[in-house]
């Protein structure tokens, strides 16, 4: 069964726990079995390669690891703060996520 989360994939989110408190970036990936996201410049680690076609010469990568989904939250779209979100229909009957703080439509 798959889980509902807050976070979607090209969201805008804060790091409220960890190493990276504070910092805000895109979801680039979520990984729903595991309640984890991979957000744009967050949780970086390096990986050692070997060499292959696509890295010929190897070495030390810089790449964003999985986080946590509950130490994420939704970036308010308007003050860019952290916020909650809600659910709630649209004019065209739609389920639209909104900001508690603003009330803006989250896209």
């Amino acid at each position: 069964m798959q889980k509902k989360l807050h976070i979607k994939k090209g969201d805008t989110v804060i790091v409220v726990a960890g190493n990276d408190k504070g910092r805000q970036g895109k979801v680039l990936e979520v990984i729903r079995d595991k309640s984890r996201a991979i957000v744009e410049g967050v949780n970086m680690i390096k990986k050692h390669t070997k060499p292959n076609a696509e890295n010929p010469q190897g070495g030390i990568v810089e790449k964003e690891a999985p986080i946590h989904i509950s130490n994420l939250m939704q970036a308010d779209p308007k003050t860019g703060e952290r916020t909650r979100i809600g659910r709630k229909l649209d004019s065209n009957g739609k389920l639209v996520r909104y900001s508690k703080k603003s009330g803006e439509e989250i896209k």
